[in-house]
């Protein structure tokens, strides 16, 4: 989805209770919390559990050229958390009705960076993919590729005690191609998001996973 700074968001206080609106661009500055919508996707092969990331693209202004949620984006203010399922179609090409993603509930998670204040309320979900590298279909502005890494190998490299994990997929080159991508990432290729926030959302992936 393009970025619009004076795109309006519904805000709230610390206790999540909506005190009004303002503009993307006032949210980030003053810090108020605001609700977004994170959608991972998850596969099983051959008895493995996979998580998906994106690339973000380099020339976005928050957070260019890391890793991140499979997709995600802001609740802008006259929207439910079902219109999230915008952000999977328009990021990453992949129509997923609302009804079939799992809700992971609410949590909380901030960063902050200079002159940037990320107070987030997230809409956490997961979905469990069948989908292929070749069904992805990339929003090139917001998106460059999209990888796997081994759940259990996400999970030791936050808490202990893997540095790096191994990725695979594919990104767009500047000719807009499609190049394999094998490698290893640490954690400073990655949003940095609250340790809190990984430890909620792999718990939950992993309950759910077990069912």
């Amino acid at each position: 989805m393009k970025v619009i700074e004076n795109e309006m968001l519904k805000i709230f206080n610390e206790a999540r209770h909506p005190i009004g609106e303002a503009t993307r661009e006032e949210v980030h500055r003053l810090g108020h919390w605001h609700e977004v919508f994170h959608c991972w996707f998850v596969s099983r092969e051959e008895e493995v559990d996979y998580l998906y990331l994106q690339h973000r693209c380099a020339l976005k202004k928050d957070y260019p050229d890391l890793l991140d949620i499979t997709a995600a984006g802001h609740l802008l203010a006259d929207e439910t958390v079902h219109d999230g399922v915008r952000e999977i179609k328009e990021e990453i090409g992949i129509t997923v009705p609302f009804d079939e993603l799992v809700s992971l509930g609410v949590i909380k998670d901030c960063a902050t960076m200079e002159n940037f204040i990320d107070k987030e309320l997230v809409h956490l979900f997961l979905y469990k993919s069948t989908n292929r590298f070749s069904d992805f279909v990339l929003q090139k502005e917001e998106v460059s590729g999209i990888v796997k890494v081994k759940l259990k190998d996400f999970e030791k490299l936050w808490f202990g005690p893997l540095e790096e994990v191994h990725i695979q997929g594919f990104e767009m080159n500047h000719l807009d191609k499609r190049v394999t991508v094998n490698r290893y990432v640490g954690r400073d290729q990655f949003v940095p998001h609250e340790t809190s926030y990984y430890e909620s959302m792999i718990r939950s992936i992993k309950k759910e996973l077990s069912k």
